[in-house]
């Protein structure tokens, strides 16, 4: 099934001037639609990545703290 959408002749050119070879304006949304996938999950695995970072981070602090019986011992 195939439907009409209307578009703004702004958005239009922006669309004719994504476009690779004679590729459809369907064409253009879908590799589009694509690459905001992939850049979500990008985006999500480096969110993921920094707070197991910042985690282990937290974790090494936390046990030096532990470890010190006096805090006056602690080097600031």
């Amino acid at each position: 099934m195939v439907t009409t959408i209307q578009l703004n002749f702004e958005l239009k050119n922006q669309l004719d001037k994504l476009k690779i070879n004679r590729e459809t304006y369907e064409d253009v949304i879908l590799r589009l639609m694509k690459m905001v996938e992939k850049n979500n999950r990008e985006k999500e695995q480096l969110l993921i990545e920094g707070c197991r970072a910042t985690a282990e981070e937290n974790l090494k602090i936390t046990k030096e703290f532990e470890a010190i019986e006096d805090l006056k011992d602690w080097k600031w």
